[in-house]
């Protein structure tokens, strides 16, 4: 196909070579015919003579002129105002150009003025409207091909009616691979309503959407509104939404000021596009300043915020990166997207568990690391509920014993990745990362090492997520399964809740629990819906929701903070620090010491434990949270009758069409 493509463009090129030969010479002669008053026998005998001699030299220079101006790679059906610009410049060349070896070789021949001047509007006019016949001839075979394919194409509407929206229509109306048949354009610009761009009507703003998308049986909607706000961007396509039509979305402003901005480039609008939140803002000048040259250890650096970490460090000139996981298969997929993109960088893939001490100290004493992200964790809830010993093996002990080896080798800095299932845990997994962030706390306390925490919600996309399991299920068909109507959760997007991580690291001075701002909770059954839609379908007709019931230690809302917890502002407004939590460092650690000797029984039960060591660990009935101990005490039974009536905290949040 690309070949037959080329061939194309070649024979076109070829064209317009011999079509400008024979324009230069019949404009090089009728000239002088037209400046004689259209009778020869008027032309002097010495000047027909030199001008026939001078004709092929005159061709080759006219041809090298426009092949200068790039006239022969203009062909195409984007023929517009540059290439006016182009003839007009290279047939002034020509002309002026001719007019001195004119005067310098027909001595003894009179050559009238206007002959110049005729030639070029000659010309102009000529190779001009060839290559606007060309275009012509394109739109007139495109438009003929929509009208006979009027009932496969697809009618699309544009909301933005800028330059963005104009390049897309464009760019519809003379592809012959596009589909698209733009019927209507929508902007919030009221000098725009009623006028018409490339022939198509501006019908209003976004109060008229749903009605001409109904009234034009629009198939698929464009946002192109690349300059515009996430928030704004999120208000139009919940407008979208209400409609049947597919919906696109127009990438950021830099295309359009790089000239990208073409069909190739519409993207479907994403699940991030509905969440409206705007991008995130870090100062990499400090970041760059605080990792350049540095020996970084990633723990987990295999999966889903490990791997981001790796991607983000290593734009910032780490002397080296170190990649330690169980899982070599994301280790190594991670390790080859980074050298691809940093082919000059070292980094290193070690295979090993964080429960095993004797390995960790081998490492570190080998690569001598200087930051620590710690993110390697099991994270499951409902499958850590089922297995309550791996989870503190893995996630406590493990990270008990990575904060050990780094204190023991002089590690600068330790960051630890958190939860907000650590605040009011209601699972094993959430108690375990709770205690997690104690570890931190303690050897923050006696350490030189800077060791901190940093706590944020669910990311979209992560493995395990609800994204990626809705999306499986959308693909089969449905139904899409939901736990609860009512449950919410804080979402934020991989590379910000990562930039967001490398940033906090800055601040870091020893002890904080950093609290990244999650914006608004969002509720599942949403973004069920929305996603449903994005994927063209319709909720309840085409694809039906399931509620399934709560997991085990799942409860309907996360939090990011303890009520006992203070909040105090950084320099980033997105990340505030926790004020920490007093607890007895000596009992905690003879806890922790209990806690460890418990793994060695299987059977043991250790929520007594943990719910010792976590004050704020609690039990889950109806997804409400309760105290542990109270749950002892009164019994499930009781305590659900008692949930069933209290107001759900998140019951402001208005359901989403």
């Amino acid at each position: 196909m690309k070949s037959e493509k080329v061939s194309k463009f070649q024979w076109r090129r070829l064209a317009a070579v011999i079509w400008d030969i024979l324009l230069v010479n019949i404009a090089y002669f009728g000239s002088i015919w037209i400046r004689f008053d259209f009778r020869y026998s008027l032309i002097p005998y010495e000047l027909s003579t030199h001008l026939i001699k001078s004709a092929p030299l005159f061709t080759l220079l006219a041809l090298l002129i426009y092949w200068g101006f790039k006239m022969y790679q203009s062909l195409a059906a984007y023929v517009g105002f540059p290439e006016i610009v182009r003839s007009l410049l290279a047939n002034g060349l020509f002309v002026i150009a001719q007019s001195i070896i004119m005067r310098f070789t027909f001595e003894d021949a009179w050559i009238p003025n206007g002959f110049y001047l005729i030639e070029f509007f000659l010309l102009f006019i000529g190779i001009t409207a060839h290559r606007f016949l060309y275009r012509f001839q394109l739109l007139m075979e495109r438009f003929l091909m929509r009208t006979a394919e009027e009932e496969n194409s697809i009618p699309t509407l544009i909301v933005g009616a800028g330059e963005a929206g104009r390049t897309l229509i464009h760019e519809m109306n003379v592809s012959e691979k596009v589909k698209n048949h733009v019927v209507a354009l929508i902007d919030d610009d009221p000098s725009k309503h009623g006028r018409a761009i490339e022939g198509v009507k501006i019908y209003g703003g976004r109060d008229k959407l749903e009605s001409v998308v109904k009234k034009l049986g629009v198939r698929e909607i464009i946002l192109a509104l690349p300059s515009s706000s996430r928030q704004q961007q999120k208000e139009i396509l919940e407008i979208c939404q209400r409609t049947d039509a597919k919906m696109k979305i127009v990438p950021g402003i830099y295309q359009i000021i790089t000239g990208e901005v073409s069909v190739s480039k519409v993207r479907d609008v994403s699940l991030d596009d509905l969440l409206g939140r705007e991008s995130i803002e870090i100062n990499t000048f400090e970041v760059g300043n605080y990792l350049e040259g540095k020996r970084v250890l990633v723990t987990g650096g295999g999966g889903t915020i490990g791997s981001e970490l790796c991607r983000q460090i290593a734009r910032f000139r780490p002397q080296q990166i170190i990649i330690l996981d169980v899982n070599e298969n994301g280790s190594y997929d991670v390790q080859m997207e980074v050298k691809r993109h940093h082919p000059e960088l070292d980094i290193r893939i070690l295979i090993g568990s964080i429960r095993d001490k004797k390995r960790l100290a081998s490492i570190f004493e080998e690569y001598r690391p200087e930051i620590v992200y710690h993110a390697a964790a099991h994270k499951h809830v409902h499958l850590m509920e089922a297995a309550p010993h791996e989870s503190i093996k893995n996630n406590v002990i493990g990270t008990r014993n990575v904060a050990e080896v780094a204190d023991r080798y002089g590690v600068k800095r330790f960051v630890l990745i958190s939860t907000d299932k650590a605040v009011n845990p209601t699972s094993i997994y959430g108690a375990g990362k709770r205690i997690c962030e104690m570890i931190i706390q303690e050897f923050a306390a006696r350490s030189k090492t800077d060791f901190v925490a940093v706590r944020f919600g669910n990311v979209l996309g992560s493995s395990g997520s609800v994204i990626p399991l809705f999306k499986k299920e959308i693909a089969e068909g449905g139904p899409v399964t939901v736990t609860h109507p009512d449950i919410v959760r804080f979402f934020m997007t991989i590379p910000e809740a990562v930039s967001l991580v490398l940033q906090a690291s800055c601040f870091a001075k020893g002890g904080e629990i950093f609290v990244l701002d999650m914006g608004e909770p969002v509720r599942i059954l949403d973004m069920a819906k929305k996603l449903i839609r994005l994927s063209g379908y319709r909720v309840g007709e085409d694809i039906e929701i399931v509620f399934t019931g709560l997991r085990p230690g799942e409860k309907l809302y996360e939090e990011v903070l303890m009520s006992e917890e203070g909040l105090r502002e950084t320099k980033n407004s997105r990340i505030r620090v926790a004020e920490p939590l007093n607890f007895d460092l000596d009992r905690f650690d003879q806890q922790l010491d209990t806690l460890e000797a418990l793994m060695a029984d299987e059977k043991t039960d250790v929520r007594d434990t943990v719910a010792d060591m976590v004050d704020t660990f609690k039990v889950p009935v109806e997804g409400i949270p309760i105290d542990y101990k109270e749950y002892q005490e009164e019994g499930r039974s009781a305590l659900e009758e008692r949930v069933r009536e209290e107001t759900h905290k998140y019951d402001n949040i208005p359901p989403q069409a």
